[in-house]
């Protein structure tokens, strides 16, 4: 028992086995988008959008060179037999053909439309399928490329192959519970079929026995006319005492044929409680389907809503860390500058004090010259000069033991 099954629906698979794995977590395809997302780049964008393209132009074109369905085709034959119709009408009807000639011609179309109905219907629903097919892939290759070309994602795609993959385990499934369902009607009903021959086998059996006991009465009774005029007196009480056995034995049978056509009653209300509880349950089986697909659809639509508001959040968040780290960023630039002025500073304080230490020396160098030169008005007495060439000698000594070391 299941829903009845779409017109056009082919099953090329086996049922999946794997219906115990465990489930996928809810943050699962978040995070597939997320790599999908990240590990696209602009370039790889650009070339699938050409591949998508590509494929919805040759979806288009396929669309277009496949031949029409039936319904398509009637109806556009609609206005040729109408116009069929309003020639006819003109035309003066011929006589009425034999009956053996139109026996005849109806076999003939009989045997034609039999021979090509089966491949008629397989093409047809082949037909349906795949511009059904077509068209779902035309939409999700549309709405993949328009997502790509927007945000440079296919979060799209992935969220429907998981809802397909989701339908195929549904539709497997109900697929399994509906041959489970035929195989117990088919072994309940060769269970009836072989309980109605073991009975049909009785009645016949005790049919038999009663018409063989009837033979036998039937000799018996002419086995007593014929010896009614020898043994008359005894024939008599053998007949009446052969009579009596007769009869106690054909109520003893009809007895049995009573209780047999009882049982046989009780055995055909048991079978229709049988159907109607099988009714019952196919109906119970039904409401529990339904109820199951309605909680589904809940679940999901819960799942997704969440889904959306951590979405959100996510996007809120992203939002305030960027603000955070482009707040960074200015402090950042802030204490390089600041680290810049306070380099530049301390060299030019380093600068400053080497030109002081510079123009220390150079003022004492030129004070030191003018005093052994003697420039200017500066004059030492003799005395302070002969010592200054004492040292002088000795540090000249000093500087070139300096330079020997």
């Amino acid at each position: 028992p299941s829903e009845a099954w779409p017109e056009g629906t082919l099953v090329t698979e086996e049922p999946p086995g794997a219906a115990t794995e465990e489930a996928a977590t809810p943050e699962a395809p978040e995070s597939e988008a997320e790599e999908a997302a990240a590990a696209l780049s602009l370039l790889e964008v650009l070339r699938v959008c050409a591949v998508l393209e590509d494929a919805g132009d040759q979806l288009s074109i396929l669309g277009c060179i496949m031949p029409w369905p039936l319904e398509r085709r009637q109806s556009a034959a609609a206005p040729v037999r109408a116009v069929s119709a309003l020639r006819g009408a003109a035309v003066p009807p011929f006589p009425t053909p034999l009956p053996g000639y139109r026996q005849a011609v109806n076999k003939m179309q009989d045997l034609a439309f039999k021979t090509s109905t089966g491949q008629a219907i397989m093409t047809m629903e082949t037909l349906k399928k795949t511009q059904s097919d077509r068209k779902f892939f035309s939409d999700v290759i549309a709405s993949t490329l328009q997502e790509l070309q927007e945000s440079g994602t296919f979060v799209s795609l992935l969220q429907t192959l998981r809802k397909e993959k989701e339908n195929k385990m549904h539709f497997y499934d109900i697929i399994a519970r509906e041959e489970s369902g035929r195989k117990m009607i088919k072994t309940l009903q060769k269970q009836l079929i072989n309980v109605k021959k073991e009975r049909q086998a009785e009645v016949q059996s005790r049919n038999e026995y009663i018409a063989h006991l009837k033979d036998q009465l039937q000799e018996m009774k002419a086995k007593t006319n014929l010896e009614n005029h020898y043994m008359k007196r005894n024939t008599e009480l053998q007949v009446a005492q052969t009579q009596r056995k007769c009869n106690r034995t054909e109520e003893l049978l009809l007895e049995e044929i009573e209780k047999l056509r009882m049982k046989t009653e009780e055995e055909n209300r048991i079978h229709v409680e049988i159907e109607m509880f099988l009714k019952k349950e196919q109906q119970r089986l039904q409401e529990k389907l339904e109820f199951w697909m309605e909680k589904f659809d809940k679940d999901t639509e819960m799942k997704q809503n969440k889904l959306n508001a951590l979405k959100a959040t996510k996007a809120s968040d992203l939002a305030h860390l960027q603000d955070l780290a482009k707040t960074i960023r200015e402090y950042e630039q802030v204490i390089i500058e600041d680290r810049i002025e306070k380099e530049k500073t301390r060299k030019k304080i380093k600068q400053d004090v080497l030109e002081l230490k510079s123009a220390i020396k150079l003022q004492a160098w030129w004070r030191g010259t003018v005093v052994r030169k003697e420039i200017g008005g500066f004059k030492m007495p003799k005395k302070e000069m002969e010592d200054s060439k004492d040292m002088k000698g000795k540090g000249m000594d000093k500087q070139k033991r300096r330079g020997k070391k």
